[in-house]
């Protein structure tokens, strides 16, 4: 394909692309395939000649769209967003065509220094303390991960290095696997199971503190666990708090946890992968209170701040911290000016070496829609929460199981739990929407987000009327059996 074609194709393909966003309300939302279908549409081997750009696309319809789950569906519900917008698609493929490894600043300085600077902006847009943030002399910084799942890696292995280097200081005798294997991280029982992973990946023994009857963790508890802990002669180093759990959306109480993290010098991580996009919105920011105690903090834009996957904010207060637990330095990628103190190299911030020019999108998407605009669209997936919550609350036959607090709704039928897994199955099996369940202590719960860019109000309105008439199926079989 030579540049002239490039064009004429690229033209087809915004096309299509556009075509797809635009009429994607009419596609099934979820998938009629069984698994394995793929593999008969298409050779056993690749082909020996080219194929022509059109063969190519009439197999995207044929093999391809068949087998999608169409996340930016207006019916789809579950999980959480993943974000969606024209600004974000346009800036990918302006990465894709620049195609730099930005591992280092010579690699690739435009790489590098807009990162920084765009990290600068989106923790000032979320209201980070300004001890978060690199500017032109802070110790902190921000980085673009792949997912909050890297975000959480990368900081327990920080705080495992820090503890190390600190205890072989004071006891050089202790030998690093004696130190780690008497190291403790904690995480809220409600934590994402990415928080467990990287304890299993950091050899780091992971422990669950007990949420209370609104599925937040609180420093009462905590306490407890450290003290026993301490007690057995274990090295208390790490604590994930959540804000906007995966399951309800709980807070974890930081002004309990910060202090105490402080007090006994424990890492004090973040996750926000969610609710953290809603913290541009001022109101919203009461939910990140104690912010100023965490030594990291993470969320991601690729969710609900219309950055399209992948695109991870991950900050610390001391960036020294995680330089010091990652920096390898080969001849082969060192460089003049990294010495000068005057460079990142963000190879030192991250799992993998390589990375992609990802602070294009969030430059697009920051300029494009503003501040103002990212705060309304945050504020429409909650009022339209809003709606459904009360369209919930106006059927006495279901109860709601959390508190709504931005755009996930976390409801049930009351009674059992095979009732309701039987509902979450006919409403799947229709797929006119798709959700996914959680549990919250012993229910079995239906999750209902709002997610996709261009869902509205007859789009909610649809969905409960929907599954109100499934429930009805339900209960009058059920009714008709007894």
């Amino acid at each position: 394909m030579n540049s002239s074609e490039f064009r004429k194709r690229g033209r087809d393909m915004v096309d299509y692309i556009a075509d797809y966003m635009e009429q994607i309300e009419s596609r099934q939302v979820f998938p009629s395939v069984e698994p394995g279908y793929l593999r008969p549409l298409i050779p056993d081997s690749a082909p020996e000649e080219g194929e022509t750009f059109e063969e190519i696309m009439k197999d995207v319809e044929r093999v391809v769209m068949p087998g999608v789950t169409h996340w930016h569906s207006p019916y789809f519900f579950a999980y959480f967003p993943t974000a969606n917008s024209y600004p974000a698609m346009l800036a990918d493929m302006l990465c894709g065509a620049i195609g730099c490894i930005g591992f280092t600043w010579a690699s690739s300085p435009a790489c590098t220094e807009l990162e920084t600077v765009m990290l600068d902006w989106l923790g000032k847009a979320i209201g980070l303390p300004e001890q978060f943030l690199a500017g032109s002399k802070g110790e902190g910084g921000g980085v673009i991960q792949g997912t909050a799942s890297e975000a959480t890696l990368m900081a327990l292995l920080a705080a495992r290095t820090r503890v190390t280097k600190r205890l072989q200081r004071e006891n050089p005798d202790l030998s690093e696997a004696e130190i780690i294997g008497r190291m403790v991280a904690y995480s809220s029982d409600q934590a994402h199971s990415s928080v467990e992973r990287a304890g299993l990946i950091s050899g780091v023994k992971m422990k669950k503190i007990q949420s209370d009857g609104n599925f937040i963790m609180h420093g009462k508890a905590l306490k407890k666990a450290l003290e026993a802990d301490k007690a057995e002669g274990l090295i208390p180093m790490f604590v994930c708090a959540t804000l906007g759990t995966t399951s309800s959306c709980s807070f974890d109480n930081l002004m309990e946890i910060g202090p105490i993290c402080n007090e006994e010098n424990i890492w004090l991580h973040i996750d926000a992968a969610y609710a953290g996009s809603a913290f541009i919105c001022p109101e919203f920011r009461y939910l990140m209170k104690g912010v100023e105690f965490a030594d990291s903090f993470n969320f991601n834009p690729h969710k609900w701040l219309l950055v399209n996957f992948d695109c991870s904010a991950f900050w610390v207060k001391k960036r020294s911290d995680l330089i010091g637990a990652f920096k390898i330095d080969p001849v082969y990628l060192q460089h003049d000016h990294q010495e000068s103190g005057l460079v990142t190299d963000y190879r030192h911030w991250q799992i993998p070496l390589g990375r992609r020019f990802r602070s294009l999108k969030l430059w697009f998407v920051l300029r494009m829609y503003g501040v103002k605009g990212l705060q309304e669209y945050i504020r429409k997936h909650v009022r339209l929460a809003q709606e459904f919550l009360e369209f919930v609350k106006q059927d006495n036959r279901f109860e709601i199981c959390a508190k709504v607090v931005l755009g996930l709704v976390c409801f049930r039928l009351k009674g059992s739990n095979e009732l309701n897994k039987s509902l979450l199955q006919k409403i799947n099996n229709a797929k006119k929407i798709h959700v996914v369940p959680c549990c919250l202590e012993d229910k079995f719960i239906l999750r209902f987000a709002v997610c996709a860019r261009t869902v509205e109000s007859k789009h909610i309105a649809f969905a409960w009327k929907h599954i109100e008439e499934l429930a009805n199926e339900l209960l009058n079989k059920e009714g008709e059996q007894k």
